[in-house]
């Protein structure tokens, strides 16, 4: 499948094990399979996203069975909640092709990431009010920031970003994927 060979080395279809407490509270396996969140980008060849799992400020344990992925509404969590993302991204030549489709790419994104999408300003960057925590599983990727503040992150490197207005660029020839954990914090505005 060729969708499969624009994610790199990270399948587009990654396996997600979930676990759970049985009768008598004995550890068992729920779930072992494919992540039932993944989209692949139409508009945007290599472009996939992942939902592998999310909380809510109300999540308890023991697991009650239900997934929680295909209720999520908004990829931005609110405060105490959570968003297990694993994204990869195109080259950036992917946007400059001439048969690149800018208003249909942001239509798909915002059918897509929900509540991310709408963040997003025309050059990418967006913010977000969470502390992301991530890993470069494969590629190379560059965390732009402000004033063109930028830095190379390779295969293995971690970030936490706390908040500020970033975008993502692919800079190589080959796909780039992430993990991130995106945890719902409180601003200033925030109101009780």
């Amino acid at each position: 499948m060729e969708s499969e060979k624009l994610s790199g080395r990270v399948p587009v279809h990654i396996r997600r094990v979930v676990t759970e407490h049985g009768s008598q509270g004995v550890a068992r396996f729920a779930e072992d399979g494919a992540v039932p969140r993944t989209d692949i980008f139409k508009t945007v060849p290599g472009l996939v996203s992942r939902m592998v799992w999310s909380t809510s400020a109300s999540t308890t344990v023991p697991l009650n069975g239900t997934d929680p992925t295909p209720l999520v509404t908004s990829f931005v969590p609110e405060p105490g909640e959570t968003r297990f993302l694993v994204l990869t991204f195109p080259p950036d030549a992917v946007f400059m092709a001439p048969d690149f489709d800018g208003p249909a790419a942001v239509a798909e994104n915002l059918a897509v990431s929900p509540g991310l999408a709408e963040r997003f300003e025309p050059d990418g960057k967006h913010q977000t009010p969470t502390v992301d925590y991530g890993i470069v599983l494969d590629g190379e990727i560059w965390m732009e920031l402000d004033d063109a503040n930028e830095t190379r992150l390779g295969q293995f490197d971690t970030f936490v970003q706390n908040g500020t207005r970033h975008a993502w660029r692919n800079k190589s020839d080959r796909p780039a994927t992430i993990a991130v954990v995106l945890v719902g914090a409180r601003t200033p505005d925030t109101t009780d």
